[in-house]
């Protein structure tokens, strides 16, 4: 496995694939970014991985100075599962100067759930994404459904601007007992990663409420498990049913119809604010 730190490097180490899979990441890896990587593996070749805590995407109350940040265990880690390139570039490298030029998203699909309560999050996402694109120019770049609106958005921002790279899902990785894995669970206590587990446990709640075609009020529904996890000690942001092609709220006839629709929720705990989604 090759590592490089500059585009230079980067670009020398690429000269002449065609078939690139690529898969950015923020570090401080765990089995969940294993799992896109050997997605990657699967669908080209050869493999890049980034590294790199992308500070525009990051609010100024946010933790950007405390991200974790485990470079050598990554790097042993990607290696662990073949992959073939790690570019982990410093921000003289990304951003050499102010990053004046940026990718705004529509706000519709940006600026509701996450991007309501993270202002100028998708901004951030979209610009260093399109960077990175630029940097690798891949063939396929694989996210995970865990960030499920940032698939969406990245998914059609490649579409919009006719980026030559197709954008492939990897399923959520979950720990034995359902928590979605993320790197911000080192962050909870050992009572609250116990806890943890209940905000999985009430989107299921909700997945099941409309398997079985017992939930009519959709807002009521996404009221009651808010005020579920509220009397848990939780301080939710939103539990939302959208669809899943838009992230908007199905229409009755959307729902008659059958429209795919997924579930989305986020909520602190203690400190950590944790993020989770399930497909219906």
């Amino acid at each position: 496995m090759r590592i490089v730190h500059t585009i230079p490097e980067l670009r020398q180490a690429l000269a002449g694939a065609t078939k690139t899979a690529f898969v950015p990441t923020m570090g401080n890896l765990h089995e969940g970014h294993l799992s896109l990587v050997k997605l990657a593996k699967e669908r080209g070749g050869p493999v890049v991985a980034s590294i790199f805590v992308n500070r525009l995407q990051f609010a100024p109350h946010e933790d950007f100075d405390t991200y974790p940040r485990t470079f050598e265990r990554d790097c042993d880690l990607l290696r662990s599962v073949g992959c073939n390139v790690v570019f982990a570039p410093n921000e003289e490298e990304l951003y050499p100067e102010p990053q004046v030029f940026k990718v705004i998203p529509p706000p519709a699909l940006a600026d509701i759930l996450e991007g309501e309560f993270r202002p100028g999050f998708f901004t951030g996402v979209c610009t260093v994404v399109l960077k990175l694109f630029n940097c690798v120019q891949p063939r396929i770049a694989v996210f995970g459904k865990k960030d499920y609106q940032q698939l969406m958005v990245v998914r059609r921002m490649a579409q919009q601007l006719a980026l030559p790279t197709d954008i492939v899902a990897g399923d959520t990785a979950r720990a034995e007992d359902g928590l979605a894995l993320s790197s911000r669970n080192m962050y909870l206590s050992e009572a609250e990663r116990a806890e943890a587990v209940q905000l999985s446990m009430t989107l299921r709640h909700v997945q099941l409420a409309l398997r079985n075609g017992t939930a009519a009020n959709l807002p009521a529904l996404e009221r009651e498990a808010m005020d579920g996890l509220r009397s848990r000690g939780w301080q939710p942001d939103y539990v939302a049913i959208r669809c899943r092609a838009d992230l908007q709220p199905p229409t009755p006839v959307q729902r008659e119809a059958g429209e795919p629709l997924v579930v989305l929720a986020a909520a602190r705990l203690g400190k950590t604010r944790l993020i989770d989604n399930l497909e219906i």
